[in-house]
């Protein structure tokens, strides 16, 4: 067997590429007699290995400059921008300017960037507004705080100079009751400073409306004192196949509707009629707490939920009521996706009949098994 020689290649002193043959001459199939040797300039597999490079070089310097190119792209419409929008939430922190903070060309822009920024404005925007609450809360607790203790100052002061058994006994009772009414104020803060997060770590669940209605309705006719006014509760719209329902935090839909009902109670004349109703609005379910009393100042009806506002009948002793509730109230009905109004009910003639206090809550499906009240 004669073995095969592999063929020479290498480049001649003008860096020619050459391949080198040799093929032995054999005799009878069994003797070399003879070497024949072939030798070229291979110039066609060097264009070819020519080329093949060319091509690489040529791909690789278009991957670079694709990619500098998009580096470059990306940097304006990604990383820049992001850039600013954190240089913008830094100046969000370190300023006391609230306006202008996020630059109008993010904000126009129609892309996640653009989405980012939005959100942005709009959570600095909910922190000024709620830092504005507080402000405001802690300005209106102060100066409510102020006047019982500025009662009970004076009044100490007087029972420091004065003998009179008499006289020091008013005192007493005028610090007595001032300070009960400190006690049902600091109450009614704590309760309204817990609502918001109390509700936002609370998840709402499906409640029935009238059966609630009607267990709030039967512990007033129970505990109903002589010449307190009688409650009623009406609906429509609501089966026990089909339960007219809201989304909500029952303990807290309860306190609004104690409240409202409690302040009813206050107004109503003697034997009067209370009417609680349930109808369906749409999507939202409609509650009403209906009186006979002498209604709302039409000057006042916008104020109603104010925080500290307290319209409060000529028969009940001042301080009773923090003026908190109704804001309170507010506040758990607009947690809970609500809304909440006041009105007066007025006849053909337009004479007030007395007072309406409006909540409107998403409605939602609920099946009978899972009406169960517990106010």
């Amino acid at each position: 067997r004669v073995m095969e020689i592999p063929p020479y290649i290498r480049r001649n002193a003008h860096h020619h590429l050459m391949v080198t043959v040799a093929e032995p001459v054999m005799h009878d199939g069994r003797t070399t007699v003879g070497i024949i040797q072939l030798t070229r300039e291979a110039r066609d597999v060097d264009r070819s290995l020519f080329a093949v490079r060319s091509s690489i070089l040529s791909l690789f310097l278009m991957a670079l400059a694709l990619t500098i190119l998009l580096s470059w792209y990306l940097s304006l419409t990604i990383a820049r921008p992001l850039l600013r929008l954190a240089a913008s939430a830094h100046t969000m922190r370190e300023s006391a300017d609230r306006t202008d903070m996020v630059p109008e060309r993010l904000l126009a822009r129609r892309d996640e960037i653009g989405e980012v920024a939005r959100a942005l404005q709009d959570s600095a925007s909910a922190l000024w507004a709620r830092m504005d609450a507080i402000e405001r809360f802690a300005a209106d607790v102060s100066h409510e705080i102020k006047n019982p203790l500025s009662s009970i100052r004076s009044a100490i002061e007087s029972l420091l100079r004065i003998d009179d058994p008499e006289r020091q006994q008013r005192l007493l009772s005028i610090i007595n009751a001032d300070v009960c009414r400190l006690d049902r104020l600091i109450t009614d803060i704590s309760d309204a400073s817990r609502v918001d997060a109390e509700l936002s770590r609370t998840r709402a669940e499906p409640v029935a409306i009238v059966p609630l209605l009607s267990v709030l309705a039967e512990i007033h006719q129970a505990t109903r004192r002589p010449g307190q006014p009688i409650m009623v509760v009406a609906s429509s719209g609501d089966s026990p196949e089909r339960r007219l329902a809201v989304m909500a935090v029952e303990d807290r839909l309860v306190q609004v509707l104690r409240n409202l009902i409690g302040n009813a109670i206050s107004f109503s004349p003697p034997d009067g009629q209370i009417l609680l109703t349930a109808v369906p609005a749409g999507g939202m379910v409609e509650i009403a707490v209906n009186d006979e009393g002498p209604g709302i100042p039409q000057a006042k009806l916008d104020n109603i939920f104010d925080r500290f506002y307290s319209e409060r009948p000529s028969s009940e002793n001042f301080g009773q009521h923090s003026g908190l509730g109704l804001s309170i109230s507010r506040q758990i009905i607009e947690a809970l996706r609500g809304t909440i109004s006041a009105e007066n009910r007025m006849d053909a003639s337009g004479r007030v009949l007395g007072a309406r206090f409006v909540i409107c809550l998403p409605r939602v499906e609920i099946r009978p098994e899972v009406s169960r009240p517990h106010p």
